[in-house]
């Protein structure tokens, strides 16, 4: 690996693992059950960060397919959250109106 690829892949380290701090502040903190889903979804593709630049690194491409795999659960994941707020935040008079929540 050539230096200044190993310099760019060292400083995408220290940018991940900063993001991953803040991101692990928030989970902590809250307040609200969304900052706490919001924060577990970006620590999800920060995890997908760090092993594609160990895959850079490394040059083992075996690594893509966990951060592919990892990807799609994040994805689910995140999906069925907004639906379950969905679900959450219809009101029932608004089904009777055809609000904007009724599907």
């Amino acid at each position: 690996m050539t230096d200044l690829l190993s310099i760019c892949v060292n400083i995408a380290y220290i940018g991940l693992f900063t993001s991953f701090v803040f991101a692990l502040i928030r989970l902590i903190k809250g307040p609200t059950h969304a900052d706490r889903v919001l924060a577990l979804d970006l620590i999800g593709f920060i995890t997908i960060s760090f092993i594609t630049a160990h895959t850079i690194r490394s040059g083992q491409t075996a690594f893509l397919d966990i951060a592919i795999t990892l990807a799609l659960v994040a994805f689910l994941g995140t999906v069925a959250f907004v639906t379950f707020m969905k679900k959450r935040l219809v009101d029932p008079d608004d089904k009777k109106k055809g609000g904007p929540w009724n599907s």
